[in-house]
Formats: C-alpha cells, sequence, structure tokens
C-alpha cells in the first residue's frame, strides 16, 4: 500500500471513530442561568401540563441513553414533573407508574451522602435545589388509586407516611377511607388530627359526627377558635344541629337548622336550605322538601347536591316533563356528577323503563359509589325487575352508607315482602321502630309488615292509630289505614278519615283511594271528580285511569242497550255486508301500508 492510500485510510478511521464516539455532555450550567429542569419546573408551575410531558418524555429517553446527562436529583424532578402530567391527563395507571419510579430514584438519591453533580447540566441555582416532596408524590400516588377504586393500596400507601409529616390533607384522605372500609376508629383519629391542625374543617367536624362522636366533644375541638375569631358564634349550634342528623333526631334538626338561617348572616344560604330540604324528605314532609329544594335552586342555578333527592320527589309526584327538565339541565352542568344520571333514571323508572333506570343508576353509582339515591334507584329498578336478591344487596349497602335514612329500610322490607320473607322483614321493622324511635313513619313501617299477616291486624290498627295521632296528614298512614278499612268494609269511616287528610294537602293517590271508596258507596259522580283531579296531579297514574274507564263504562247501561238493539236492527241486509267488506280491505290497507315500509 502506497503512502497516498495509507493517508486515506487514517481518514476515514478518524472520520467512522468520529461518527460513533459517544455524545460529549452537554456544557456546564452557567451559575445564574437557568437548565432544562428548571424550564421543566416553571412549565408545571404554569400549568402548561401538555408542554411538561412531551418535554420531560424527551429527556427521560435522553437520560436512558446516556445516564451520566442528569444526576439522579434531576432525573427525580423529571419522572415527578412527568407523572404530574400524565395524572393531569387522567392516566393514573401510567402516573402510578412514574410516581413509584420517581420513589425508588428518591431512595437511591437519599443512601448517597451528597448529590452527584452531573457531568454537563448540574443545577447551580437555590431554585433548582428544591426538589419536590416524598409525602406529596406519595399522596398523588394515593388520588391515583383512589381514582382506580384501589382503595387498599391508597391507604397503604398513606399508612406509610410517618404520623408527624402527615399533612391535614392526608389525614383527611385517610380518615375518608378509612370510614369507608369500616375502620371507624383511625378514622375518627384522623378526623381529630384534622380538627386538630385545622380547627374549621366543617367537612372533618360532619365526618366525626357521622362516626357517632358526641356533639359536645366535637364542639370542644373548636372552643379556643370560636372565643378568637369573631363573627363564629354560629358555629357550635350548626355542631349541634348536625349532631342531631347524624343521630336521626330529624324534628330537633330542623327546628336547630331554621334558628341558623334565620339569623341575618346565614340568611339564604344554600347548604343550610339544602340540609333543610334533605331533613324534610326525611320526616316524610315532601311538600316542604321541595320548596326548600327549589328555594336552594333559584339562589344557586348551578347546584347538584341534592337535586336527586328533588328530581326523586318530582317524579313520585308525576311531575316527569320537569324531572326530565331537571335532568337536561343537570347534564349540562356537569356530566360527571351522580345526580344527573339519578334524576333520569328516576324520570326512566316511573315511566315504567325500568331496565334504563337500571342502567342510569349503575352509571351513578360508577361515578359515585357513596351516592344513597343512586343505590336505590337501582334497587327499585331491580327489585320491580324480579331480581329481588340483587336488589336486597343494594338496600344494605344503601342502609349501612346511610342508617338513619328511613326509605333505605323501605326499600329492604318491600323485597322480603316481595319474596314472602315476612319473619325478615318483621324482625327488620321492629329493629328500625327500636333504633330510630316511635315516630309516625317508623310506627307506618312496622304496620304494613303487619298488615301482610292476618294474625297481626289488630296491632297494624294499633299502629296505624298512633301514627295518625302524632301525625294526621302522613300520607303513607292515611294510605295503610285506608286500605284497612277497605278490608272491614268501612268505607265511610275510609272517605272521612281521606277527607280530613285532604283537607289541607292535595295527594294523587289519597284522591284516587277516594275515589275506590266513593264508588263503594255509589257516589259515582264525586268519584270521577276524585278520579279526574287524581289524574291532574298524575296524568300518568294508572289505576286513576283505570277507575274512571270503568265508571264510563257502568255510568249509563240504558244507552248501552238501546245502542246494542239499534246495532242489532242495522246488522242484517245487503249494507251490513258491505260495511263488513269496507272493514276487511282497511285491514288489508293497513297490512300492505306495513309491508310497503319493510
Amino acid at each position: 500500500m502506497g503512502p497516498g492510500e495509507t493517508a486515506i485510510l487514517e481518514s476515514s478511521l478518524r472520520s467512522f471513530y468520529r461518527l460513533f464516539a459517544p455524545l460529549p455532555p452537554l456544557p456546564a450550567a452557567v451559575p445564574g442561568r437557568m437548565n432544562v429542569i428548571d424550564h421543566v419546573r416553571d412549565m408545571a408551575a404554569a400549568g402548561l401540563h401538555s408542554n411538561v410531558r412531551l418535554l420531560s418524555s424527551l429527556l427521560l429517553t435522553m437520560s436512558n441513553n446516556n445516564p451520566e446527562l442528569f444526576s439522579p436529583s434531576q432525573k427525580y424532578q423529571l419522572l415527578v414533573y412527568h407523572a404530574d402530567s400524565l395524572f393531569h391527563d387522567k392516566e393514573y395507571r401510567n402516573a402510578v407508574s412514574k410516581y413509584t419510579m420517581a420513589l425508588q430514584q428518591k431512595k437511591a438519591l437519599s443512601k448517597t451522602s451528597k448529590v452527584r453533580p452531573s457531568t454537563g447540566n448540574s443545577a447551580s441555582t437555590p431554585q433548582s435545589q428544591c426538589l419536590p416532596s416524598e409525602i406529596e408524590v406519595k399522596y398523588k400516588m394515593a388520588e391515583c388509586y383512589t381514582m382506580l377504586k384501589q382503595d387498599k393500596d391508597a391507604i397503604a400507601i398513606l399508612d406509610g407516611i410517618p404520623s408527624r409529616q402527615r399533612t391535614p390533607k392526608i389525614n383527611m384522605m385517610l380518615a375518608n377511607l378509612y370510614k369507608k372500609a369500616g375502620q371507624e376508629r383511625p378514622s375518627v383519629t384522623s378526623y381529630k388530627e384534622v380538627l386538630r391542625q385545622c380547627p374549621l374543617a366543617l367537612d372533618a367536624i360532619l365526618g366525626l359526627l357521622s362516626l357517632s362522636v358526641k356533639g359536645a366533644e366535637v364542639a370542644s375541638m373548636t372552643m379556643n377558635v370560636i372565643q378568637t375569631v369573631p363573627n363564629l358564634d354560629w358555629l357550635s349550634v350548626w355542631i349541634k344541629a348536625y349532631a342531631f342528623v347524624h343521630t336521626g333526631d330529624n324534628s330537633r334538626a330542623i327546628n336547630t337548622i331554621c334558628s341558623l338561617e334565620k339569623k341575618s348572616l346565614l340568611r339564604d344560604n344554600v347548604d343550610l336550605l339544602g340540609s333543610l330540604a334533605d331533613l324534610y324528605f326525611r320526616a316524610g314532609d315532601n311538600k316542604n322538601s321541595v320548596l326548600k329544594f327549589e328555594q336552594a335552586q333559584m339562589l344557586d342555578p348551578y347546584l347538584i347536591k341534592g337535586m336527586d333527592v328533588y328530581g326523586y320527589l318530582l317524579a313520585r309526584e308525576g311531575r316527569l316533563e320537569d324531572v326530565e327538565n331537571l335532568g337536561c339541565r343537570l347534564f349540562n352542568i356537569s356530566d360527571q356528577h351522580a345526580e344527573p344520571w339519578v334524576v333520569s333514571g328516576c324520570h326512566s323508572f316511573y315511566s315504567k323503563r325500568y331496565s334504563r333506570a337500571l342502567y342510569l343508576g349503575a352509571k351513578a353509582i360508577q361515578l359515585n359509589s357513596n351516592s344513597v339515591q343512586a343505590l336505590l334507584l337501582k334497587g327499585a329498578a331491580l327489585r320491580n325487575m324480579g331480581r329481588v336478591q340483587e336488589a336486597i344487596i343494594h338496600f344494605r349497602e344503601a342502609i349501612r352508607l346511610a342508617p338513619c335514612r328511613l326509605d333505605c329500610y323501605e326499600g329492604l322490607i318491600e323485597c322480603y315482602l316481595a319474596s314472602n320473607s315476612i319473619r325478615e322483614a318483621m324482625v327488620m321493622a321492629n329493629n328500625v321502630y327500636k333504633t330510630l324511635g316511635a315516630n309516625a313513619q317508623t310506627l307506618t313501617l312496622l304496620a304494613t309488615v303487619c298488615l301482610e299477616d292476618p294474625v297481626t291486624q289488630e296491632k297494624a290498627k294499633t299502629l296505624l292509630d298512633k301514627a295518625l295521632t302524632q301525625r294526621p296528614d302522613y300520607i303513607k298512614a292515611v294510605v295503610k289505614k285506608a286500605e284497612l278499612l277497605s278490608r272491614e268494609q268501612k268505607y265511610e269511616d275510609g272517605i272521612a278519615l281521606l277527607r280530613n287528610a285532604l283537607a289541607n294537602q292535595s295527594d294523587c293517590v289519597l284522591h284516587r283511594i277516594l275515589g275506590d271508596f266513593l264508588v263503594a258507596v255509589n257516589e259515582y259522580q264525586e268519584a270521577m271528580d276524585q278520579y279526574s283531579i287524581a289524574l291532574s296531579l298524575d296524568p300518568n297514574d294508572q289505576k286513576s285511569l283505570e277507575g274512571m274507564q270503568k265508571m264510563e263504562k257502568e255510568e249509563s247501561p240504558t244507552d248501552a242497550t238501546q245502542e246494542e238493539d239499534v246495532d242489532d236492527m242495522e246488522g242484517s241486509g245487503e249494507e251490513g255486508d258491505l260495511e263488513g267488506s269496507d272493514s276487511e280491505a282497511a285491514q288489508w290497507a293497513d297490512q300492505e301500508q306495513w309491508f310497503g315500509m319493510q
């Protein structure tokens, strides 16, 4: 090989080595100048999550291909910021994976006595030395797990944080998770820790009251702040009111909240009005409940909380058009809450479209597994579809979540009665009577079960009399007493009972039953009037419609006989045959039209 060829070969080899040689490290950061990690951090702080996701993904790939490119602390930051951007995009499983990698990186970083500087991109500014909090990373992981319905994993990750390092939001999340899992003692401890750090955390106060902590004990934890901060004199009364709520003392809760609501500074508060509406509903006072819901809605047109109960009440009254409008309005506000789905489900249920109601109830539970109204909707749909055992499971879960709501027990007892399990129904009704006390509602519920057994008819009568003594206008008690009088054929007594109940209120069912009683005593014209009133209140009430149609058939038998005679006279001869031919032709025309549409 000649000298010229040797020189060419050496030049080619030098070019080859330069091409495949490792990339040189990025130039060292100049003091006072931002590096790439600082830019990622600033974009994350500015909420530019999509930009952070793209850039951090590229930088992490560069780091994987050249481990010397970033220091361990910088890689930890990149992983956290990338995971945060995934969390913002609701990619929770991917976010958990990246958070886990970040914690592993932080663990390795903690083992070194000092942070190894990167070969080219080390941070030299004080800002870049502020690493994302490891505790905050664990909290974000727990949030991901809750969104993925993996509550046990969420509890495990938060339990790993030492008690002294837990922030109020960590304790609040732990308290809610423990409560959901049925672990009352650690839940109470966590709620108390929240109040110790933040004595005005009202949701934590409600959490304690819901776990049977005495109102006086809870109030004592806020006494210092009430005495030192001005304009908080209402707080002790507020705690007292919700203590009554969670013990099932509806009447005292209503009176206490009304006294709060009348104060000038708290007048027209939407939350208080919503609570009042819910309490009236629990007490069986549907009229006042609807009025309070409407008042709250006028004050806040975007209100969602409690609208599922409001929709249910409207549906029960037969106001299906209003229910449909309410559902549309709520969907326009947010379809990520259970309430719009429950309202639409109530519309389907009372339109007797049970399979659709079942689907909508299931969707609501998927969005909020603690939605009592969604569980009741799904349970009722299952029961009406004949799937009683599945319905029982949903009513039991509703009772677990809301042990002071009578309608949860009513749904379960109806399931027992539907499956002829009268003994189980009786045990449950007695337990409710003992637990919630002897009020008009519990007395009526127990009487309802007693009516199913011929042996306990007299006991049912006594219970209903007691219920009506307490609340003469309680509709369910009036209906059951009327049912008992109908069995005994005491129609005059039933008419007097129903007239008395309708003196100060108007209800579709009461008007319809009064119509039935009036028919029994041959008061046909007034009976027709009562059916008409019932249908004006609920145009979809099938029983009122059937009662009216039956009366119309029986009203003029002489006219019907005369029409039959005319038909007999005209039934013979060619004209009758021609009419029959026309009828046949019409049928065939209809069939041809039908086939033509296929």
